[in-house]
């Protein structure tokens, strides 16, 4: 249940899915200014198709469902780290369509990220956002911890 009162249900993307989370991936690319081939999408969906069926170092994918009208996503993958025995957990993506903010639907298909990486062994959770994502900001002061450190990409 959201704060809205409406029912939720988050589970594993599945493949008759597609359709709907290219429309949410496509609202989180564009929130980013990012276009991606139509390839990507293909490639990114499979992966996390696999993924959800077990396959090891492959993505995995929520669809956040609100009322049953597909209403958020989230991307995470599960890696090895050098300073820990256990993998951690990389939330990469997280998109809660416009319609459905303030509804408590993203922090919950934050905390479902959290039940599956405990089920997995795995506490450390984290995930990176654009120091101008204010709105989503509030939302990760109150779920997670700021860290320090700042990101760099090869040239």
């Amino acid at each position: 249940m959201t704060d809205s009162g409406h029912d939720i249900t988050i589970r594993y993307l599945e493949p008759g899915d597609e359709a709907e989370w290219r429309r949410l991936w496509t609202g989180y690319l564009e929130f980013y200014e990012t276009v991606l081939p139509d390839e990507v999408y293909r490639s990114s969906f499979d992966r996390m198709m696999q993924g959800n069926a077990g396959v090891a170092n492959e993505y995995r994918g929520l669809l956040a469902l609100v009322d049953g009208k597909p209403a958020g996503l989230v991307h995470y993958l599960f890696h090895r780290h050098g300073w820990k025995i256990e993998n951690c957990c990389y939330l990469q993506d997280l998109f809660v369509d416009p319609a459905f903010r303030g509804t408590g639907l993203g922090r919950a298909l934050i905390e479902a990220v959290y039940e599956k990486a405990d089920a997995e062994g795995c506490p450390a959770v984290y995930w990176l956002t654009q120091e101008f994502n204010h709105t989503a900001r509030q939302l990760y002061d109150r779920i997670g911890v700021l860290t320090p450190f700042i990101k760099y990409n090869r040239p």
